[in-house]
């Protein structure tokens, strides 16, 4: 095992990020129940999308309560395998239907354009895989090929290139990235391309040598990103559509010891926002699609002003809402997801509050389509929160009671 795996590990031990002493996934009640918003006798004054409340609802949208959609869930978690449910589209309530434990701790997920194909990566696997699933009815999973080597350890993320012909992988504990096609019927091919990163940051130990922590497409699919926590950077690169390598173009600097973590677009593709895992700070960044070029602009708190953790806290996931009009963060050790109203355009943020993120260690958060609801993964305390999106304002609001489900890390909807 390499020292950077072992340092990570040994960083992450309270939390379960190990791949030996994880417990596998247990179910506690029934399978295929609905977790109801709020649980069973509060479901009447649940929270609904837009800051609705079931009392509001008029008589024909009640009449449809019993026959609400329901699309597919997908859970990554640490040592519990894959866990499959659904979600309710009007509350966001959450149903686990089972778990596929073939690949141990997949603690990222990401799908095919058209939905049919889910990707998953094992994160305690000694060499990285990646590994495809065949999504048939109801979101059941089936192996798809056989699982691929992403060339180094600690794999941490994945995505599927915008023209969804490629997917991306970062090594977090070896600090590099790979390529692996994707075949006409989903399966993965041999890898075709390993770029293995260099550098180290100020902080001696998260940043002694590069730690690769996301891997994405800009909006357009005309380069590749991969931020580096590491080395304080993050890395452009032009993909060769035929060969399916890497040509390095650019690369932008954080603030030192900023260790950025994970960025997302703003929609007009103009701007960036990454969330700096060591310094607990969202920096925006101006994006050249044409060159694939970013410009550092201001970094703000995570954290609203005057609040005060008394432990430190680890930004971990982003997210910008459809209309780029709000940019949320969820915060490892104040427990929080952060909602923040966006100026200028989207060259600015302004953090507006937070509220309670239903558990401990929120490692993810994600917005189905619709944008009305938010979860939050809880890592350390095996919850799910759930939370109304207000329309208006994007501020969250606490949409009954938190779901569980063995250290969550990734929530996907189908």
């Amino acid at each position: 095992m390499s020292s950077r795996m072992s340092d990570r590990r040994a960083l992450y031990a309270d939390s379960g990020e190990s791949s030996g002493r994880v417990r596998r996934r247990t179910f506690l009640g029934a399978l295929g129940v609905a977790v109801a918003v709020g649980g069973s006798t509060a479901a009447a004054s649940a929270v609904l999308p837009g800051g609705r409340t079931e009392g509001d609802e008029g008589g024909e949208a009640a009449g449809r309560k019993a026959g609400r959609a329901q699309r597919p869930l997908f859970i990554g978690t640490f040592g519990g395998g894959i866990v499959t449910g659904s979600y309710d589209t009007s509350s966001g309530a959450i149903s686990t239907s089972g778990a596929v434990e073939d690949v141990t701790s997949p603690t990222f997920l990401a799908l095919s354009k058209d939905g049919t194909v889910l990707y998953a990566l094992d994160e305690a696997s000694e060499e990285g895989t990646v590994r495809a699933y065949a999504v048939g009815d109801g979101g059941k999973l089936s192996p798809l090929g056989e699982p691929q080597s992403t060339g180094g350890n600690g794999v941490t993320h994945l995505s599927v290139h915008a023209s969804g012909e490629w997917l991306l992988s970062a090594n977090y504990g070896s600090g590099s990235v790979a390529v692996h096609p994707i075949k006409a019927d989903g399966a993965l091919g041999a890898r075709t391309d390993l770029v293995q990163h260099e550098g180290k940051g100020p902080d001696p130990e998260r940043q002694e040598g590069p730690h690769a922590h996301q891997i994405v497409s800009d909006p357009k699919g005309g380069f590749v990103i991969a931020v580096d926590l590491g080395t304080d950077s993050l890395f452009s690169y032009r993909l060769d559509a035929e060969k399916g390598t890497l040509k390095r173009v650019a690369e932008a600097k954080a603030e030192p010891g900023a260790g950025p973590r994970h960025l997302a677009f703003h929609p007009d593709g103009g701007f960036a926002y990454v969330a700096n895992e060591l310094d607990s700070t969202i920096t925006v960044y101006a994006y050249d699609a044409g060159s694939g070029t970013f410009t550092r602009g201001d970094s703000i708190s995570t954290l609203p002003e005057g609040e005060e953790p008394g432990v430190r806290n680890f930004p971990a996931e982003v997210v910008v809402a459809a209309g780029g009009r709000t940019v949320y963060v969820s915060n490892r050790g104040a427990d929080s997801v952060a909602w923040m109203s966006v100026g200028g355009g989207g060259e600015s943020l302004k953090v507006v509050g937070a509220v309670a993120c239903g558990g401990d260690w929120p490692r993810h958060i994600s917005i189905p389509s619709g944008g009305d609801v938010l979860w939050a993964g809880n890592e350390k305390s095996g919850t799910i929160g759930i939370f109304a999106v207000d329309e208006e304002s994007g501020a969250l609001k606490k949409a009954g009671e938190p779901v569980t489900v063995t250290k969550p890390v990734c929530v996907l909807p189908g």
